[in-house]
């Protein structure tokens, strides 16, 4: 017999490519109303690199999925810098393209994946929340995508073998469960909205936000992107 608790841990295929579709409709159109001055601004959770940076590594990285050019090595912050160089005579209206094209295509290719690229589509989302500290908008690791992005991270989260984490968030009508279920350590447990839970998984600065709790985990434990 199938328990619900069975069925939180079925992946669904389909959700990157959904989550990227959304991401990409709400991202582009906000890329498209700014000067290109805006794209030389500085993103904070990413040391040395501008918007634009952001931008063509998020683009080069989905244009990898789409025509499967996985080399040695890649999505390495050397293969990452390789990608940005590649793209430094393009104009940014050129990288905004090729943005569009990677989250509209990559979806199907992550979904026949079978996991393996999952990550992909949850770091696109995340990096798109950075450009939107960096332009000042509202909503950053929030909007339309946040749940379909929630349920990604506790995919992801729960496929590493990563620390356990019971979250009551909310913006989710239930419970949403993270990491590891082993019964080695009892989970920790957060209670807040999904945007801090976000920035706490990807480690990004928490920039004041108020209103949450976490406990039997430390912070740093949760950071699924190193550094």
């Amino acid at each position: 017999m199938t328990t619900p608790a069975d069925l939180h841990d079925v992946r669904d295929p389909e959700l990157p490519g959904r989550l990227l579709t959304l991401e990409r409709d709400e991202l582009v159109p906000l890329l498209r109303s700014r000067t290109d001055a805006d794209f030389a601004l500085p993103v904070v959770a990413c040391p040395g690199w501008t918007v634009r940076d952001v931008l063509a590594h998020c683009s080069s990285a989905l244009i990898r999925v789409v025509e499967r050019r996985f080399e040695k090595g890649v999505f390495s912050p050397a293969s990452n810098d390789r990608d940005i160089a590649e793209r430094a005579d393009w104009s940014n209206a050129r990288v905004v393209d090729e943005l569009e094209r990677g989250m509209s295509e990559a979806g199907p290719v992550i979904a026949r994946a079978g996991g393996v690229l999952d990550m992909v589509a949850l770091g696109e989302w995340v990096h798109a929340g950075d450009v939107r500290v960096a332009f000042g908008e509202p909503g950053a690791y929030a909007g339309r995508g946040l749940p379909e992005a929630l349920a990604l991270l506790g995919a992801v989260t729960r496929a590493r073998g990563h620390v356990p984490l019971h979250a009551d968030v909310d913006d989710l009508d239930e419970p949403l469960k993270l990491g590891e279920a082993s019964g080695e350590r009892p989970p920790g447990r957060y209670i807040g909205d999904g945007a801090t839970l976000v920035r706490l998984y990807a480690g990004r600065p928490l920039d004041g936000a108020a209103g949450w709790e976490l406990a039997g985990v430390e912070a740093k434990e949760l950071n699924i992107f190193g550094g």
